[in-house]
């Protein structure tokens, strides 16, 4: 894990925040309902959070292995366009981003919370991991945070990134404006 200043210093250079779904975008549930249809939880504040980055000038991205109806619709509220769902190889995927974007990988910071996550974990500037992890994806991350997945973990870093740059001033002003 970062110090606190080599972590705002990481956190200044990036330019696209990656995020895996099942377990940091949601708390990991999957749950059916009798008719076979998947429903997933999103936290509003990660959803606020997300929004404020885009508004900041930072790409957002998904990668998922599995393919959810519920994610679509939620990342299309959020204005997310880099979204990849039934993806096995996400570390492909991770590349064509990267290329599509221009940018390089200390311009990136990911959020996982499982082994499948250490490819990204290793390539990104800014590896990050929810709290609620599994073992031992600690050992891998520059950043673990406070909050679990689905329960406040992405707008932590929302709010960390944003920080870094000096840009939570600035949106959370237009809000005490009103």
């Amino acid at each position: 894990m970062l110090k606190k200043e080599a972590l705002a210093d990481r956190a200044r250079n990036i330019r696209l925040l990656i995020l895996d779904v099942d377990g940091v975008l949601t708390d990991g549930s999957i749950v059916y309902t009798s008719q076979g249809e998947q429903v997933q939880g999103f936290y509003v504040q990660d959803g606020l959070g997300l929004k404020l980055l885009s508004l900041a000038g930072i790409h957002v991205a998904v990668i998922s292995s599995r393919f959810s109806q519920p994610l679509a619709i939620r990342a299309e509220e959020l204005g997310i366009e880099l979204v990849y769902q039934g993806e096995q190889n996400k570390a492909e995927i991770y590349e064509r981003i990267k290329t599509k974007l221009g940018i390089e990988n200390r311009e990136i910071a990911y959020i996982g919370d499982d082994w499948v996550d250490l490819p990204l974990l290793q390539k990104a500037g800014l590896a990050i991991v929810v709290s609620d992890c599994a073992q031992p994806m600690e050992d891998y991350a520059d950043y673990v945070t406070r909050r679990p997945g689905g329960r406040g973990a992405v707008r932590e870093v929302c709010d960390l990134i944003l920080k870094a740059q000096d840009r939570w001033n600035e949106f959370l002003g237009r809000y005490l404006k009103y």
